[in-house]
């Protein structure tokens, strides 16, 4: 599997083998471009080593799992073990002989990949998140912005992405969830400042559903889910996103 791994790797990540060591000239290591940091390292291991029965090598991947739950659960499974050679509380060494699937092997590169990854890299790379954004009804009428289009400007929170889920949050006099909606363009210049707010930068955001006041109204946040404050955009717990959809 060593050459179909370094080819997933090439493809998806467009990054080439490096052979450090010239003792061990057969070890790969790849690296991200930004922070140089390894996200995988293939290498031919004694069998002995990994507790193994029989003789010779067998060709490995080192792989990065920060989440210790998932590491727990995945050395448990046949070809998977505390990382040989490198820190066993954050590392894996995954059996590339066929004992684990091609595909759970590109999956595991993946969230090393990710593990790996520079702040930046890793908020570029993220899954869509979900966002309550607040809104002050004594500056800004959404109601009114979205009756003239379903597709409005807004000022983006810098970690925002395309995609993003944007639950806009009404104060007082309304205090409840009113809008659910989708980024659908980011980091747009911006240049407003008045003694109320600062706007650098703005997004789109396309509307996708209305909810009715009583739904999820301050009381409702703060009793149900544990909101007792929405100051500023912050994520939304799992139980609300559950309502909420």
């Amino acid at each position: 599997m060593r050459e179909t791994v370094f080819t997933y790797i090439k493809k998806k990540y467009k990054t080439s083998p490096e052979y450090p060591w010239a003792k061990y000239d057969s070890n790969a290591v790849f690296r991200h471009s930004d922070n140089k940091k390894w996200f995988a390292l293939v290498m031919s291991v004694g069998k002995e080593k990994l507790g193994l029965s029989g003789y010779g090598y067998v060709d490995v991947i080192n792989l990065k799992i920060d989440d210790m739950m998932f590491r727990d659960i995945l050395i448990r499974q046949e070809g998977i073990f505390p990382a040989y050679h490198m820190n066993k509380e954050h590392w894996i060494t995954v059996l590339l002989d066929g004992t684990v699937e091609e595909d759970k092997v590109y999956d595991l590169i993946d969230v090393s990949f990710t593990a790996t990854a520079s702040k930046k890299k890793k908020e570029k790379i993220r899954p869509p998140k979900e966002w309550i954004i607040p809104a002050n009804p004594k500056f800004y009428d959404v109601e009114q912005a979205f009756e003239k289009s379903d597709t409005i400007h807004w000022k983006q929170s810098s970690s925002v992405k395309v995609g993003d889920t944007i639950f806009i949050y009404m104060g007082a006099p309304v205090a409840a969830i009113l809008y659910k909606c989708k980024a659908v363009e980011v980091d747009i210049p911006y240049d407003y400042q008045d003694k109320n707010l600062t706007i650098t930068k703005s997004m789109k955001i396309k509307l996708l559903r209305k909810y009715d006041p009583e739904q999820f109204s301050f009381n409702k946040l703060k009793e149900d889910y544990g909101i007792y404050a929405v100051r500023g955009p912050r994520g939304v717990p799992n139980s609300l996103s559950h309502a909420l959809k």
